[in-house]
C-alpha cells in the first residue's frame, strides 16, 4: 500500500500575499537569478574529424579566450576567441579539454567527456507498460514533449520527458485515456524518478504543462505541475485519494485539483495546494461538456525582475484566468490571479494555444503574452488587440530598427480578426504594425525567423498569405511551405527550418529549402501529429547554437543532435538570456513554439550585450 500524502493546503484564498525570501549572500546580487552552468563541452566525431564546442557563459570575464587540448597536446597556436574548434586529427577515442584564458592565465579545465561516435547521442529511456481503458481500448506509450533542467546542481542539464498514451485526446474528443507519466533522465540514461499523474489527469496536448526551473535559488531545479487524486510522486507516495472522478465519457469534471512542487532530484512532492485557477462551474468556460474548462498553459516569468515565478493558466477560447506562484524558502505562495471575467474583460476570447513571456515595456519585469492580449508583471491587463484566439505566437526582437520587441501572431476566427489574420504588433502597446489577410481562413500556422539576409530582421509568414519582412515589406505573395519550428544550426546567423525530423535552409534565390539534416535516416521520429515537433529544441550544451532532441520510433531512446558545422560567431549561451530560457521552460505546453531571445539574433546583428545575471 502506498502511503497517502498528507495534503498541506498552503493557499486558503484565491490571492495570498507573496513571501519575500532572499538568497543567503545574494541580497546585493544584481540582475536576474539564472542557472550556474558549466562549460558544456562536447566533442563529436564527424567521420574524419572531431568537432568540439563549448559554452561562453553570461558570467564570463570580459576578454576571456580559450585553449583546447587533445589529451595533453595543445591544439591552438594562440587563444581562441570563438567557442568551437575542428580537430582534423581527432578520432572517436580522443579526449578533449577546454581551458579558459583570462589575462593570459589559463583557468580550470573543462572536459568534453567521451567523444560522440556520430552526430547524435542516444539516451536510453524506459517506456511505461501499456494498458486497457475501462471500455476495453488498449494503448501503449510514446515519449512526448520534454524540458531541460539542472536537477542535481552539477551545471549540466538533465532531461524531463512526458510519456503520452496512444489514446491521448484533444479536449473536444470524448473517451478514456491512459495515465500520463513524467520521467527525469541524466544524459547517460539513468532514470532519476517517475511521476504517475494518475487517472484524474486526462492525457492530451492541452492538459499537462510541467515547469522545471530553479524557483527557490538553491542551485537545483524543482518541477511544478497540476496534479489530482491518485497522482503518485517520484518516491511512490500518493497525493490525495485513489478516488476515480472520470465521467463515462472520460472527462474529469469534478473532484479536487492540485498544484504540486516536486523535488527535482528525487521526484518527491514537497508541497501541494489547490490548483488556481479553480474549475468552478464547467459551463463558465464556454461549454458544459468539458472542452474549454480543461485548456491549460504554463510558463516561467521574472515578475519582480530578479527571481523566477511560475505561471499556470486555464482557458483561452472564452474566459482566461492566469495565476502566478512563488516557491521560495520552502513555501508555495500565490503572487496574483488575473481573471478576464473580473479584472479585464477585453482579454475574454483573446488567448492562444501557447503563452509566451517577455519584458514587453522595458521596466525590467516580465509580462505574460497570452495570445492577442498581454497581462503585466503585476497581474493587470496591459492591452488587447481584440483580434481573438490563435494557434501560433512568437515574441522577440524581430525588427532591429524598431525600439522594443514585437509580437507575431496568426488568428483563427475571421469574424473577429477581419482583414488581419496574420499580423505583427508592438509588444509594449499592442499597436498593429502590419498585417496580412487571413482570406477568411483559420490560419493554423505561423513562424518568424531570419531566413533572408537581403532584408534586415526576421522574416515572418503564416500558412496563409505573403512572406513579410519584420518591417512590413512584402517579399513575396507566396510563403515558404514550412512553418512549424526553427533552429540555429549552421555557421551563419540565419535560422533554419525545423519541421518533423528535417532541418532545412531557405534559399532566397530559388525560393525553396535546401536539406541540411534528415533525422529520420538516424531513426528519429517527431511528436504531436501535424505539429511535427521534437521532444525539445534548445541550446543545451556546446556553443550558442541549438540542439534538437527527437525520440526514436519505438520510444526506447532519445536522440540528441548537435551541429558539427564550424562558426566564427561567438555569443554567450542562449540559456543565459532569461527570455530565451523561460520560453524554453514553456516549450512543453500545448502548441509550443520555438524560443526567441530578448535581443535580435540574425544577419546584421550587433554585439550581444549580456543582461546582468547572478547564479546561486
Amino acid at each position: 500500500m502506498r502511503q497517502k500524502l498528507q495534503l498541506k493546503m498552503l493557499v486558503s484564498s484565491a490571492i495570498v500575499s507573496a513571501m519575500l525570501y532572499v538568497l543567503p549572500g545574494a541580497a546585493q546580487a544584481a540582475g536576474r537569478q539564472m542557472e550556474r552552468l558549466d562549460r558544456g563541452v562536447v566533442a563529436i566525431n564527424t567521420g574524419g574529424d572531431v568537432f568540439i564546442s563549448w559554452r561562453a557563459l553570461g558570467t564570463d570575464a570580459s576578454g576571456m579566450t580559450f585553449n583546447i587540448y587533445r589529451g595533453s597536446t595543445k591544439l591552438n597556436s594562440s587563444p581562441l576567441n570563438v567557442t568551437n574548434f575542428l580537430d582534423t586529427n581527432g578520432t572517436s577515442s580522443s579526449s578533449y579539454t577546454v581551458r579558459p584564458v583570462v589575462g593570459g592565465v589559463e583557468q580550470t579545465a573543462a572536459s568534453a567527456g567521451a567523444t560522440w561516435g556520430s552526430i547524435f547521442k542516444s539516451i536510453p529511456i524506459q517506456r511505461p507498460a501499456g494498458g486497457t481503458t475501462p471500455d476495453g481500448v488498449a494503448y501503449t506509450y510514446d515519449a512526448n514533449d520534454g524540458e531541460p533542467a539542472d536537477l542535481d546542481g552539477d551545471g549540466d542539464y538533465e532531461l524531463i520527458v512526458k510519456w503520452s498514451p496512444t489514446n491521448a485526446k484533444d479536449n473536444s474528443q470524448s473517451g478514456y485515456t491512459g495515465n500520463t507519466y513524467v520521467d527525469a533522465y541524466k544524459l547517460d540514461g539513468t532514470r532519476m524518478w517517475r511521476i504517475n499523474l494518475g487517472k484524474n489527469i486526462r492525457a492530451g496536448a492541452h492538459y499537462t504543462t510541467f515547469l522545471a526551473y530553479d524557483f527557490d535559488g538553491d542551485g537545483k531545479a524543482e518541477v511544478m505541475m497540476k496534479t489530482a487524486d491518485g497522482t503518485v510522486d517520484g518516491k511512490g507516495v500518493m497525493i490525495g485519494t485513489g478516488a476515480d472522478h472520470r465521467t463515462s465519457a472520460g472527462y474529469i469534471l469534478s473532484g479536487p485539483e492540485y498544484l504540486t512542487v516536486f523535488n527535482g532530484l528525487t521526484g518527491a512532492a514537497m508541497a501541494t495546494t489547490n490548483y488556481l485557477p479553480a474549475r468552478g462551474s464547467v459551463s463558465s468556460w464556454g461549454d458544459s461538456y468539458g472542452n474549454r474548462v480543461d485548456r491549460f498553459l504554463g510558463g516561467v516569468a521574472y515578475l519582480d525582475g530578479a527571481r523566477p515565478s511560475a505561471i499556470f493558466s486555464r482557458g483561452y477560447y472564452t474566459r482566461a484566468v492566469i495565476a502566478a506562484w512563488d516557491w521560495r524558502g520552502g513555501k508555495l505562495t500565490s503572487r496574483w490571479v488575473f481573471d478576464s471575467d473580473v479584472a479585464g474583460g477585453a482579454v475574454h476570447g483573446q488567448g492562444s494555444h501557447w503563452l509566451s513571456v517577455a519584458d514587453v515595456n522595458g521596466d525590467g519585469k516580465d509580462d505574460i503574452i497570452y495570445g492577442a492580449a498581454t497581462v503585466g508583471s503585476d497581474g493587470k491587463m496591459l492591452y488587447s488587440t481584440g483580434l481573438c484566439h490563435g494557434d501560433a505566437l512568437h515574441v522577440g526582437k524581430f525588427d532591429p530598427n524598431r525600439s522594443g520587441q514585437q509580437i507575431f501572431m496568426v488568428h483563427e476566427e475571421p469574424n473577429c480578426y477581419g482583414s488581419r489574420g496574420v499580423e505583427m504588433h508592438d509588444a509594449a502597446t499592442g499597436k498593429i504594425l502590419w498585417s496580412v489577410s487571413g482570406q477568411g481562413n483559420d490560419v493554423g500556422r505561423g513562424v518568424c525567423m531570419d531566413i533572408d539576409p537581403a532584408h534586415l530582421g526576421e522574416e515572418c509568414w503564416g500558412s496563409v498569405g505573403a512572406l513579410m519582412s519584420a518591417s512590413g515589406v512584402k517579399i513575396s505573395d507566396s510563403h515558404p511551405n514550412k512553418f512549424n519550428f526553427a533552429v540555429w544550426w549552421d555557421g551563419d546567423l540565419l535560422r533554419e527550418s525545423l519541421d518533423s525530423t528535417l532541418i532545412d535552409k531557405w534559399n532566397p534565390d530559388t525560393f525553396s529549402f535546401d536539406r541540411l539534416l534528415s533525422g529520420y535516416t538516424y531513426g528519429a521520429s517527431s511528436n504531436n501529429g501535424t505539429k511535427a515537433t521534437p521532444v525539445l529544441s534548445a541550446d543545451l550544451f556546446g556553443d550558442w547554437r541549438e540542439e534538437i532532441v527527437w525520440r526514436n520510433a519505438d520510444s526506447s531512446a532519445l536522440l540528441v543532435f548537435s551541429t558539427t558545422i564550424p562558426t566564427t560567431h561567438r555569443m554567450p549561451t542562449l540559456m543565459h538570456n532569461s527570455q530565451y530560457r523561460v520560453q524554453v521552460a514553456g516549450q512543453n505546453a500545448a502548441y509550443n513554439q520555438p524560443p526567441h531571445p530578448s535581443f535580435y539574433l540574425g544577419d546584421g546583428m550587433g554585439t550581444v550585450k549580456q543582461e546582468p545575471i547572478f547564479t546561486p
